[in-house]
């Protein structure tokens, strides 16, 4: 539920963001008669989204045995590698992103074609619901009920609504970049564990044979089959006893990820203080 509830929180409010600033400049700027635009082609980016979704859980359904193994070993590493490129793409965007949007929604608006400014929504949104899609796919086989894990994706979104909901009403309560900045911590470890799984689903389906011994056992401690163990196995990665291909490549994905997004954030600091003194 948890792995649920972050993934739709982040990216929800990645999509609540972009609508919301379209939304404000479009009423700052006299154009609430556009916003049906902006509507239409969100819808239709979520439609495309849920139909992307059905489309991976029918054919994972279709598969059996290895087959389904190796698909969703495949989508684990897929999702790990996008959640890791959204994260650093989102913190390179996250300082120019409102004037990039007024930009765009102006060359919109200035062409004078009723398209524009759907295609424009359209494809923000949809870049982002696909992700999500994918993201809560590679994650839906290693956390708790079906039920469960759909509460925690509908609370993450309703969640964004509420935050999106706050930036059109230009409250400036919300901290953007702590928010983007803990958050993309959080899905590097995500992804970590992602990846971990995807190497546990490759070697049962026999794609990778030999994955290393495996030094320690916690089954007696925590069970993989227990709840603690389910939400630890969905969040973090936890294998009660884990191969050293798993354990390295955990590790060394992390650590070179946090350390990459460290520097990120650092370098980001120093060239505002330096435009603050040159100023």
């Amino acid at each position: 539920m948890l792995y649920s509830l972050l993934i739709t929180m982040r990216e929800g409010f990645e999509i609540a963001l972009i609508l919301a600033l379209i939304l404000a400049y479009l009423k700052r700027t006299a154009n609430e008669h556009r916003f049906r635009d902006v509507w239409v082609g969100a819808a239709a980016a979520a439609v495309l989204s849920i139909a992307a979704g059905a489309g991976l859980e029918l054919t994972a359904t279709e598969l059996s045995g290895k087959a389904q193994e190796t698909f969703e070993g495949v989508t684990m590493f897929l999702a790990a590698g996008v959640l890791t490129w959204m994260v650093f793409w989102m913190r390179r965007q996250a300082s120019s992103i409102g004037r990039d949007l007024r930009e765009k929604v102006d060359v919109s608006l200035q062409s004078g074609s009723l398209a524009a400014l759907v295609l424009l929504s359209f494809s923000a949104v949809a870049r982002e619901g696909l992700e999500t899609v994918l993201f809560l796919f590679a994650g839906s086989s290693n956390g708790d009920s079906t039920l469960a894990y759909m509460a925690g994706g509908l609370a993450g979104f309703a969640i964004a609504a509420v935050l999106g909901a706050m930036v059109y009403r230009g409250s400036r309560v919300i901290p953007m970049r702590q928010f983007f900045t803990v958050t993309g911590l959080v899905v590097l470890v995500l992804a970590a564990g992602l990846l971990s799984n995807g190497i546990a689903e490759l070697h049962e389906a026999g794609v990778l044979r030999d994955i290393g011994a495996r030094p320690w056992d916690t089954e007696g401690a925590v069970a993989s089959s227990s709840t603690l163990g389910r939400f630890l196995h969905a969040v973090l990665g936890y294998d009660s006893a884990p191969a050293w291909t798993q354990i390295i490549l955990y590790w060394t994905y992390l650590l070179a990820g946090i350390a990459a997004f460290a520097a990120g954030v650092g370098m980001r600091k120093t060239q505002a203080a330096f435009n603050q003194s040159a100023a």
